[in-house]
């Protein structure tokens, strides 16, 4: 009987063990090796030490995630993930943080940069550490990327133990202050809900000794400036303080010098800053057009299993489209700025999970958002800033996936198209009525008229038939003359540029000549030749004999003024030949902030990454210009330009309207790039005014 007696009383005493919990007020200390020993040995399976094994082996293994030095722990979290090797930002940026540096990464939308951020954070934190408070700080602009952080956080340590809390505005916050009290490893959070959360619990943020600004630019942009200084001032000096960005305007670069201890930045972003995978197409079509072009690109041109993203001006937009797309059967689903949160947690649900193909959006969703299956972007409105278009872009063409961008140009958006080439450092492609297009990729080109009459008879009967339909249109027409107010202008030269082109030169887009018979297409240059016909004779010589008043007076006065008319014939025609070699490739300037190498060489203790490639006709033209002798004029010591050479760039980079710091400082703390209600936009445009 006295075994049994003894087992028994042992299993009492288990049982006891479980259900007592510390007490808050009592100090509970773990014992060093409580886990060491048994997790230690049990927990490497011998499949998971084959896999090391087997990826040490691999020919990669001296760029791979395990020449890292990582910890077991988090490497296994890495391999259970997915993730082979590391992309070119990771190899780059993990090493360094490791290290304790300071880090300012620049890299594309979609090149791995939360992972640069999670892995070494994770390897710094290694357990889970009740009593010391969070030790990581990851700020995010939006609440979508916020929830998406959270989730990478949870998958690559999912073998750590650590305990994460989210700080979201819009969630309750009795829930958030429970979270902190748990005292969590890692807090994840939005500046301004932080900052209130932070006051109300009087929340110090002594214990953090990691610090992430991610979309660094982005939180600029939405005014959190003043969030920013103020959380960084509760952080403690010796802190490790990294920021992820896909541009770096000079506003960021002053912040950096401010907030971080002789930081090291990574560009990878010099080389191309749109995926290679990311084809471009625009289409030049009347702002009236635009919806009729837009069901032609759903039905016919995107694949029906395609998951596409529709970028509109303003949420009246979204609302608008929503109804007409619907009513024609395209299934499809929008987020906007007023959205209520649950709406739009469900919304990106039914989009992720492919419930529906189609999510329409304002730039709300341009950044953050990372749907893995994403094929195809429309850009319904053409957006005023390069910079602005880059992230919308960026949502497709990720992690080597190919993907597509459609752009719908209305006439009054065409300069800010020049603007982006400008900056992007490419020529514009304009599709050539004459020869046969061999390659669609970044053409602008014009849309037959033929399709839009075939769409626009069928969105004008849904039209008839829906009120609902007639005063949506009607209250998203006034939205856009709201928005087309309040957008930033295009810079002086596009719109000078515009002037000069003559659009009739401008071929059909091949994306629709190349879905047309050769019959077809004749009959379509004949239509088109008729609407830019224009007759030689006058008014007052239609219907007229030969003895009219009228048409003797044209007769001399067509003799009299003959040298001028044929000057006159000459100079449209030169300028037309002009237009059309424009057309076909224009020198750009160059990259940003090439002059401002040395500023960023003042402001960070390493740079890593390459200046870009020149192309071969660049450097010739660059040879060119170097054996001109300067003249006098232009001596080195006296000479001011009128404007930098990064002035194009820097212009599409920067937050604020015209590029001085005073302004973009201003417009940081109060431009809202999410302006997609009526409110929003009146007071960007009263912002513009003064």
């Amino acid at each position: 009987m006295a075994p049994t007696f003894g087992s028994g009383r042992r299993r009492k005493k288990q049982r006891w063990c479980k259900s007592r919990e510390p007490d808050e007020d009592q100090d509970y200390e773990m014992p060093d090796n409580a886990f060491s020993k048994s997790d230690g040995a049990s927990d490497i399976e011998p499949d998971t030490q084959e896999m090391v094994r087997a990826q040490n082996k691999k020919k990669k293994k001296s760029g791979g995630f395990q020449s890292m030095g990582l910890s077991y722990p988090v490497f296994k979290g890495i391999m259970k993930k997915g993730y082979k090797i590391p992309t070119p930002i990771q190899r780059k940026t993990i090493p360094l943080i490791l290290d304790g540096k300071d880090v300012v990464a620049m890299a594309r939308t979609g090149s791995g940069k939360t992972a640069c951020f999670l892995i070494p954070m994770l390897e710094k934190l290694k357990t889970r550490c009740a009593k010391t408070g969070a030790r990581a700080l990851v700020l995010s602009p939006t609440r979508e990327l916020a929830l998406q952080t959270l989730k990478f956080t949870k998958e690559l340590g999912r073998f750590t133990g650590l305990k994460t809390a989210l700080i979201l505005g819009g969630d309750r916050m009795e829930d958030q202050f429970a979270a902190l009290h748990e005292n969590p490893d890692i807090i994840i959070a939005t500046p301004g809900r932080l900052m209130h959360v932070a006051v109300e619990m009087k929340l110090k943020l002594h214990s953090v000794e990691y610090v992430v600004f991610d979309e660094a630019d982005r939180l600029f942009e939405m005014g959190f400036s003043e969030h920013l200084k103020e959380i960084i001032s509760r952080l403690p000096d010796g802190r490790q303080t990294l920021l992820f960005s896909a541009t770096l305007p000079k506003l960021l670069v002053e912040f950096a010098q401010a907030g971080l201890t002789e930081p090291v930045l990574i560009r990878l972003d010099v080389e191309s800053k749109l995926s290679e995978q990311l084809k471009l197409s625009f289409f030049h079509v009347r702002a009236d057009d635009k919806p009729a072009l837009l069901l032609y690109l759903l039905r016919t041109v995107v694949k029906p299993q395609d998951q596409t993203i529709v970028f509109v001006a303003t949420k009246h937009h979204t609302e608008y489209l929503k109804e007409l797309l619907t009513m024609q059967g395209v299934n499809c689903t929008n987020i906007y700025s007023s959205l209520d949160q649950t709406a739009r947690k469900i919304n990106i649900g039914k989009f992720a999970h492919g419930k529906c193909s189609v999510l329409i959006v304002t730039d709300l969703a341009a950044r953050g958002i990372d749907i893995p299956l994403l094929d195809n972007v429309i850009n319904y409105s053409f957006p005023a800033k390069a910079k602005l278009f880059l992230h919308r872009v960026g949502r497709v063409a990720r992690a080597g996936r190919t993907g597509t961008a459609y752009s719908l140009v209305a006439p009054d958006e065409v300069p800010y198209v020049f603007d982006l080439h400008l900056f992007l450092g490419r020529p514009l492609v304009f599709a050539s009525p004459h020869q046969k297009p061999t390659d669609s990729d970044g053409v602008f080109g014009r849309v037959p008229q033929i399709i839009l009459d075939d769409e626009e008879s069928l969105l004008q009967t849904d039209h008839e038939r829906s009120l609902d339909l007639q005063s949506l249109r009607r209250i998203s027409d006034n939205a856009l003359k709201q928005y087309q107010k309040s957008r930033p202008s295009s810079s002086p030269e596009s719109i000078k540029r515009v002037k000069e082109m003559e659009f009739s030169l401008v071929g059909i887009h091949p994306l629709f000549s190349l879905r047309f018979e050769e019959d077809e297409m004749a009959q379509l240059k004949f239509v088109e030749s008729i609407k830019t016909y224009r007759s030689k004779a006058t008014i007052f010589e239609i219907n007229a004999t030969n003895k009219t008043l009228a048409s003797d007076v044209m007769r001399a006065k067509r003799i009299r003024d003959r040298q001028s008319i044929d000057r006159h014939q000459r100079k449209q025609e030169e300028r037309l030949s002009l237009a059309a070699v424009k057309a076909q490739g224009v020198a750009f300037r160059e990259e940003p902030m090439e002059d401002g190498e040395d500023h960023i060489q003042e402001v960070f203790s390493s740079v890593v990454g390459k200046k870009r490639k020149r192309l071969p006709s660049e450097s010739r033209t660059m040879k060119k210009k170097k054996k001109k002798t300067p003249s006098a004029k232009e001596e080195k010591e006296f000479y001011i330009p009128y404007q930098p050479k990064d002035f194009a760039s820097e212009r599409g980079l920067c937050v604020g309207g015209e590029g001085t710091a005073f302004e973009q400082q201003a417009s940081a703390a109060v431009l809202d790039l999410m302006g997609d209600e009526d409110r929003n936009l009146n007071k960007n445009k009263k912002l513009l005014k003064w």
